[in-house]
């Protein structure tokens, strides 16, 4: 019988706040940390488009979809995604390569630049730092879930209560899914079966991990946010140290 010897995890967190959503190019804040964020409908005129910036590999992803929308979604997302870092980079969109980690988290193979992309049915947001790696979820209010059910089986009971007890208890959900998605985003792992070994609800949460690979990836402690972007969207943002965050909207 193999025993898994644990180590310690730290979570602090923050929020949820009221996200301020830059204009691109706008002369707000610009901080180590930049959050670009659009919903998909703000992106459908550029679709033509994203579709010239996209290598083989992710074409032949793109056609393997069998759903329109989930088809569209990864069209605006990934085009979105080569914009928005080559511009960051100062390279043509078409030209940047990646490769993936041990999980499949995307890097960009020739520059150690941080990103991380997340999508919702409606929404995406791409996170891009400076140095340190990071991890970002989006989800939509709109998403249709059994979030007591859901809660029941990947939350913690003090998570569930602070669920049960909230004014708007899916938004609660939502605000924890994302903050969980987020920190497993930045260690590398992207999916986890045992989320309630994940505590998220206070501003401080220390735990002891026993899952193999968060074990091996994982930091010792990461720093996330949590924001509202408006009333339909919810953005986790989750990184080794404290960051300064900046949102800025997806245009061209």
């Amino acid at each position: 019988m193999t025993i898994v010897q644990g180590r310690a995890l730290t979570v602090y967190c923050e929020g949820p706040h009221d996200a301020e959503v830059h204009v691109a190019g706008s002369a707000g804040h610009r901080s180590s940390t930049m959050i670009h964020f659009a919903a998909l409908d703000q992106l459908r005129p550029y679709a033509e488009f994203y579709g010239t910036l996209l290598d083989q590999s992710e074409v032949d992803r793109l056609n393997r979809f069998r759903f329109d929308a989930d088809r569209e979604r990864f069209l605006l997302g990934h085009g979105a995604l080569r914009s928005v870092l080559g511009s960051h980079v100062g390279v043509e969109p078409r030209d940047l390569s990646f490769d993936r980690g041990r999980f499949g988290k995307p890097v960009l193979t020739d520059h150690p630049l941080p990103f991380n992309l997340s999508d919702t049915k409606d929404a995406i947001a791409i996170a891009v730092g400076e140095d340190q790696v990071l991890g970002v979820d989006v989800e939509t209010v709109a998403r249709a879930v059994d979030h007591v059910s859901v809660g029941e089986h990947y939350f913690t009971k003090e998570e569930q209560a602070a669920i049960a007890s909230a004014p708007d208890g899916k938004r609660r959900f939502l605000e924890f899914w994302t903050r969980k998605e987020a920190v497993l985003k930045a260690s590398g792992v992207g999916i986890m079966d045992d989320l309630k070994v994940l505590r998220v609800d206070q501003a401080v949460n220390r735990m002891t991990i026993l899952h193999h690979a968060f074990i091996d990836m994982a930091e010792p402690e990461y720093h996330v946010g949590t924001w509202h972007i408006g009333s339909d969207h919810i953005v986790s943002l989750a990184t080794p140290g404290p960051c300064a965050v900046t949102f800025r909207r997806i245009a061209h």
